[in-house]
């Protein structure tokens, strides 16, 4: 148990700095690759899945390309209706601003009201982009939980491309 609680935290600071260092200049400048693939992200949803389950978290996940179309997406059972539509969301916003949803959810709770702008943008923590072999190819958003359980079943999903 300690194990897998240590190799969970060390995945998980990870994928923090791994988003933390690609920062806003990395991913903004960063070309697009081909869009994920369907086995790629069947890959990446049953592994954020099975951290879900193992946490007896009931969640939506979804994984889209960059454009934002969905391409593999799971309800997983007793998760909230609402989830179904913010795990989306939360994809396709990481899609479209290539970064996680976290930087505009601090962004926002610093008083920058500006991101109220942002049209159909959802600043709520739990989407991730998607980056293969230094390219930007799509995002992966969970809800269900709380903001941060979210983000931690993305980022175990996130996790299985490594």
């Amino acid at each position: 148990m300690l194990k897998a609680c240590i190799r969970f935290l060390i995945v998980g600071v990870i994928a923090l700095f791994s988003v933390a260092a690609w920062g806003q200049q990395t991913l903004q400048t960063m070309p697009f690759g081909a869009p994920i693939g369907n086995d790629a992200a069947k890959k990446m949803g049953a592994a954020a899945a099975a951290e879900a389950k193992k946490n007896g978290w009931p969640v939506c996940i979804a994984i889209v390309d960059y454009h934002g179309a969905l391409v593999y997406f799971e309800r997983m059972d007793n998760t909230q209706l609402a989830g179904v539509r913010v795990a989306m969301d939360k994809a396709r916003t990481a899609a479209k601003f290539k970064r996680s949803t976290k930087v505009l959810e601090d962004a926002l709770a610093s008083g920058r009201n500006a991101m109220l702008k942002l049209g159909d943008a959802t600043p709520i923590q739990g989407g991730l982009p998607i980056v293969i072999d230094g390219k930007f190819v799509s995002a992966i958003g969970v809800s269900g939980m709380s903001s941060q359980q979210d983000e931690q079943v993305a980022s175990a999903g996130l996790a299985a491309l490594k």
